[in-house]
């Protein structure tokens, strides 16, 4: 099957996907949404196990993450295997990798390399610590990074210990970067005529994701530590008990405060010596959870949601996962999407949170079979169909 784009915004990109487990095919996911060609070079089957880096192909995690792509079997460390690499880099615009730093180098698929047969083409490298200093090296993994980050040391309740994140934060918010570093790159192609090389890894991008609790540190030397499910800075913004369950409430600034305090007829907090301005909210936290505890106890979440909500003060429900995708908003969104596997039949994915008024990312192919179109694209190379039976018995593809 030929490339069908799944937007007209990168439809005219070219993308040469070397990705393994999730960081990297999160990058190549969003240039894949938006419409490039995205070809995934994989292993022959013969020569690794399916799942073997990374989900297994028909499940859940896996088609979430390979949807909008074409599939390739090539075997790099063959001979023939990388110089037909070399071939479909002549006229590739982007080359996505996440191997470890020094890999790139002993397959011969550096960006100098690259840039010899292509100088426009870029290069987008995802790794765990960068690609030097005395890290580099190692093995990178989401839960190190969040621990090495300092973001577990933010995360959980006050006295229980470090917590993870609920979600690979990691691999997820290296990936968005490093296809925004790749479009930064697209966009700087127009002026210079050069591809260049552009790298993240999961422990910048944590760092940076660290934003006001890291500027806590470098501006004032002030140490974030663990404050739960309340904000740490602005009370009361955090979770409550209901009559019947939890809710989440955001009253930030005085404003707000006036505001809530008058709606839920605690106008004496307004003045309260405890509670009168911000500084004095936060330094007596505790006391003032008990006290919104004990008033939220006496009815139930969706009553107080409706009169919060109704007033204005931000508030919202604490849902699990199947309740967010039967909440009238987010069915307006239409934050899910159906595209058809001929493996698995109709399923449900989550399509890109970006609306753009002319241009449209949808999903429009399930993610292919192992090597579904290594005959298509490399016909197109002008292998006949004896080169191409012959590099397979060879498991060059």
């Amino acid at each position: 099957m030929p490339h069908v784009p799944a937007a007209d915004v990168l439809d005219h990109i070219k993308v040469l996907d070397l990705t393994r487990v999730r960081s990297g095919p999160t990058c190549v996911r969003q240039l894949a949404d938006w419409g490039a060609d995205v070809i995934k070079v994989e292993m022959p089957s013969a020569l690794e196990a399916d799942g073997a880096l990374g989900a297994p192909r028909h499940t859940p995690d896996f088609q979430n993450l390979q949807r909008n792509k074409r599939s390739l079997t090539l075997n790099l460390k063959e001979p023939d295997g990388l110089e037909i690499f070399k071939k479909l880099v002549k006229d590739a615009d982007v080359v996505v990798e996440n191997f470890r730093p020094d890999v790139k180098a002993r397959l011969g698929i550096d960006y100098d390399t690259l840039a010899a047969i292509n100088p426009r083409v870029i290069l987008g490298s995802i790794s765990g610590f960068g690609q030097d200093g005395p890290d580099a090296k190692r093995p990178g993994f989401d839960q190190i990074a969040q621990g090495m980050a300092g973001l577990m040391s933010i995360t959980g309740e006050p006295g229980r210990g470090p917590m993870r994140v609920g979600i690979p934060i990691a691999d997820l918010c290296s990936g968005i970067f490093c296809s925004y570093g790749i479009l930064l790159a697209i966009i700087e192609r127009e002026k210079s005529g050069k591809g260049q090389w552009v790298n993240t890894s999961l422990l910048q991008s944590l760092i940076f994701m660290l934003d006001f609790q890291a500027a806590r540190w470098l501006v004032n030397q002030e140490i974030p530590g663990q404050a739960g499910n309340n904000h740490p800075q602005s009370m009361p913004t955090g979770v409550f008990k209901t009559k019947d369950g939890h809710m989440n409430l955001g009253v930030a600034g005085d404003v707000i405060w006036a505001r809530f305090c008058k709606e839920v007829d605690k106008e004496v907090w307004i003045d309260d010596p405890k509670y009168v301005d911000g500084a004095s909210r936060d330094k007596n936290r505790d006391q003032l959870c008990d006290d919104l505890n004990e008033l939220f106890s006496e009815n139930t979440t969706e009553y107080w949601l409706k009169r919060l909500n109704d007033a204005s003060i931000p508030c919202g429900a604490i849902n699990t996962i199947d309740q967010v995708f039967a909440e009238p908003q987010v069915e307006h969104l239409k934050i899910r999407e159906t595209v058809k596997s001929e493996a698995m039949g109709d399923i449900e994915l989550v399509p890109q949170p970006i609306r753009m008024n002319r241009s449209k990312s949808a999903l429009k192919v399930a993610p292919p079979e192992r090597g579904e179109n290594t005959d298509e694209i490399l016909s197109g190379l002008g292998f006949s169909e004896e080169q191409l039976a012959e590099l397979r018995s060879r498991n060059v593809i």
